[in-house]
């Protein structure tokens, strides 16, 4: 039998899954950091997700992150570069800490405000956790846990993602004006 994607429904553990990795990463970042986020599904209340806790190390500008970087490998973290998202530095846990997905953006870049735009967003609109757990859920069923069911699972959520993240930016401008 294939082992498909895991999908969850929302678990009122995860802002505290996500505080954890945040105590254990502050230490080491402080200084650099503006801010660690909790981005991606988990931030989400009542949003369907993997259950793996997706952070932002946020720092003040692009010179900062060869530091985090040696920082980070100094943890145990490995450096994966960009994953074709230029301005987006990720990482891979090491083995002995929880399974999360981690990421260095620069205040204010793209990847920064795709996260937390798209995040807040969110929070504020139950109909499109609705369509976008509901998604999710049915795309974890047609794809199986491996790198190519991983990829296409990405790719076949990927049109709802952008369309999210578009009214994100708009609604952030019509708040704005």
């Amino acid at each position: 039998m294939t082992r498909m994607i895991v999908v969850s429904d929302y678990d009122s553990r995860w802002p505290e899954r996500f505080e954890d990795l945040r105590q254990l990463l502050a230490p080491h970042v402080a200084d650099l950091a503006v801010s660690i986020e909790h981005v991606g599904s988990t931030a989400v209340p009542g949003c369907a997700a993997k259950p793996i806790i997706d952070l932002d190390i946020v720092v003040s500008e692009e010179a900062v992150i060869p530091e985090l970087i040696s920082r980070l490998t100094g943890q145990g973290y490995r450096h994966e570069g960009d994953l074709g998202i230029p301005g987006r530095e990720a990482f891979q846990a090491p083995p002995a800490v929880p399974a999360h997905h981690l990421y260095g953006v620069v205040a204010g870049s793209k990847p920064h405000l795709d996260h937390v735009l798209l995040r807040d967003y969110l929070r504020q609109r139950p109909d499109a956790v609705r369509r976008y757990s509901g998604l999710k859920v049915a795309l974890a069923q047609r794809f199986p846990a491996d790198s190519e069911g991983r990829a296409a699972y990405s790719a076949a959520k990927s049109a709802l993602v952008e369309e999210l993240v578009a009214k994100s930016y708009a609604a952030r401008a019509a708040s704005e004006s």
